[in-house]
């Protein structure tokens, strides 16, 4: 089969998962960055040296696992994480030995002072401002101007017929201030200055979603990825969440969702507290991504009918397990969540030290 048709076939799979319709068989999603690096045997330095280069190995990865249907993301930036978090990223061959993981720092980058700069300049000019003089003032600029040549991420997977599912991320006006300001400030600020807090989400909400949809589209996707973490539902009390996290939190997805694009929900922490709201989301237009935490048994009964699951086998078993494991507990997962709207994934990343025997038997389940 040529690559073009593979490459149909293959989103088609993964579209009748979204549109909850009958499968030939269950899709299987790869999601993975350091593991990469890792199995290729990459020093991580190197594997992150450049977007170009990251990509490469990822492909090369891919064709040591075997025949999965989509990839997820289909490249890496470690700096990009600092848009998501809100924070530092100390990053291999620079801040860090060659060989160690990337590494978010938590600390408190924003100051309380700055809720009232991004009042008055508005979010965009205060976010750019932020990630020059905050963020990434002492950053690889080596890294930083590799990131600047632009590749054709989806053209380099097309070469092996695999399509990339997500073109780009998006986060929550919550998880980007948390990270920014440290989570225990943070928690102190939606205390003592609520209403300050609603402003600044609100100004900053109207900003997030606009432009990542239109570069997802221009560069040829039907995905967008959107994030949460520290909006976890067992974070906070469901008077916060119901304020600070749910109406910004359903206007990105309804944003994504007008502009004609499938919400990928990457959900980590646990989120079966407030399963039951995602029915007042926008029906087969989202697919909610579980890390293992979120009881995703219980996603799929209070939500089988209206969104697509895909997940969740755990980190820990694709590192320490065995094959028969992971089989074993794939197959529970496909027989009681499948045929129709589900996708087979890893709970969250598929972990740096995975083995790769356990990766390919999670792909091999649904072959």
């Amino acid at each position: 089969m040529d690559n073009t048709r593979l490459i149909k076939d293959r989103y088609n799979r993964i579209q009748r998962a979204v549109n909850l319709e009958k499968q030939d068989r269950i899709p299987v999603v790869l999601e993975y960055s350091g593991f990469a690096s890792h199995i290729t045997g990459t020093p991580m330095a190197e594997y992150i040296s450049s977007p170009s280069n990251a990509t490469d190995i990822m492909v090369q990865a891919y064709q040591m696992i075997g025949q999965a249907d989509a990839i997820n993301y289909g490249s890496f930036y470690p700096y990009g994480l600092c848009e998501l978090f809100g924070a530092k990223v100390k990053i291999p061959g620079y801040d860090l030995p060659d060989n160690d993981m990337w590494q978010v720092v938590e600390t408190e980058v924003m100051k309380s002072e700055d809720y009232d700069k991004i009042l008055e300049m508005g979010w965009e000019p205060f976010f750019n401002g932020f990630m020059a003089e905050k963020i990434l003032k002492d950053a690889d600029q080596r890294l930083m101007n590799a990131s600047r040549k632009t590749i054709d991420v989806r053209k380099k997977w097309a070469k092996i017929g695999v399509p990339v599912l997500s073109g780009g991320d998006i986060t929550t006006p919550f998880d980007f201030l948390c990270g920014a300001r440290s989570l225990e400030k943070f928690f102190m600020d939606l205390i003592q200055i609520p209403e300050k807090i609603k402003n600044v989400m609100d100004e900053m909400v109207t900003h997030l979603a606009t432009l990542k949809c239109r570069q997802a589209r221009e560069k040829g996707y039907s995905m967008i990825w959107v994030g949460g973490w520290r909006t976890a539902p067992c974070m906070i009390s469901p008077q916060m969440w119901d304020r600070f996290v749910w109406p910004y939190f359903t206007r990105i997805v309804n944003e994504v969702v007008d502009e004609g694009l499938i919400a990928i929900l990457h959900l980590d922490s646990n989120w079966t507290r407030e399963l039951k709201r995602f029915r007042e989301l926008p029906e087969r237009k989202m697919i909610m991504a579980l890390d293992g935490d979120t009881d995703i048994f219980q996603a799929k009964k209070v939500l089988g009918n209206n969104l697509c699951i895909m997940g969740d086998v755990p980190p820990g078993l694709l590192a320490f397990g065995t094959k028969d494991e992971v089989s074993t507990y794939c197959g529970k997962l496909i027989n009681k969540l499948g045929p129709e709207g589900f996708i087979l994934h890893s709970g969250c990343d598929i972990p740096t030290n995975a083995k790769l025997e356990n990766v390919q038997a999670m792909v091999e389940t649904v072959l």
